[in-house]
């Protein structure tokens, strides 16, 4: 090989190698997605993504490892609402609105990965490790929500716990057929109840 065609030949191999990376991650979203983490073995993937086991073991030394690549790419198309810019919003209940609204728009462009995450939860420690930061979010989030309640309960805190759940917005929409608007109304009432409640 010429020096001329050896950065050619270079780039070509590294193209290629992110173009296989790229199809085992998109294999691990889609039967994340769809089966879940605990159902989706490193085998299943390889088959997925068309590559042999040991070419995905090559990227991907673990499950762990394939895991994060997986949550990152998924998260680019559905980005976590940002709880801090909630902050600058003074008004508590219009705070609560604001936060509702966005939680349950995250939660219904991501329901199929979120349900499957949160039934794998106890079952799959790759599940427990890597996404416990989003319980530790919504802890974080319900902080942001509680703040200028001034001497709020318990119950406050407990309601505003539960309006933010992925699994109060699914009861509410999916099993209870609420449109999106009513079942944050619904969440905010809770909450103004729970708060004037002594």
């Amino acid at each position: 090989m010429t020096d001329e065609k050896r950065p050619y030949r270079m780039k070509a191999r590294a193209e290629q190698q992110d173009d296989t990376r790229r199809r085992i991650t998109e294999s691990a979203v889609a039967l994340h997605g769809s089966i879940g983490p605990a159902k989706t073995s490193m085998s299943a993937v390889a088959e997925h993504a068309g590559v042999r086991r040991s070419t995905l073991y090559r990227h991907f030394p673990d499950e762990g490892a394939l895991f994060v690549a997986c949550s990152r790419h998924w998260a680019v198309d559905h980005p976590v609402p940002d709880h801090t810019a909630w902050v600058a919003i003074e008004n508590p209940d219009e705070r609560l609105r604001r936060a509702l609204t966005e939680l349950y728009v995250y939660y219904e462009g991501g329901e199929a990965m979120l349900a499957n995450l949160i039934r794998d939860f106890d079952v799959t420690d790759v599940v427990r490790e890597h996404f416990s930061p989003f319980l530790a979010y919504l802890t974080a989030t319900r902080d942001v929500l509680m703040a200028g309640r001034g001497s709020a309960t318990r119950r406050t805190r407990a309601a505003i716990g539960h309006a933010i759940a992925f699994g109060t917005w699914r009861s509410l929409s999916r099993e209870q057929g609420l449109p999106q608007r009513e079942a944050v109304d619904l969440m905010c009432e809770l909450v103004a109840h729970s708060a004037a409640a002594r």
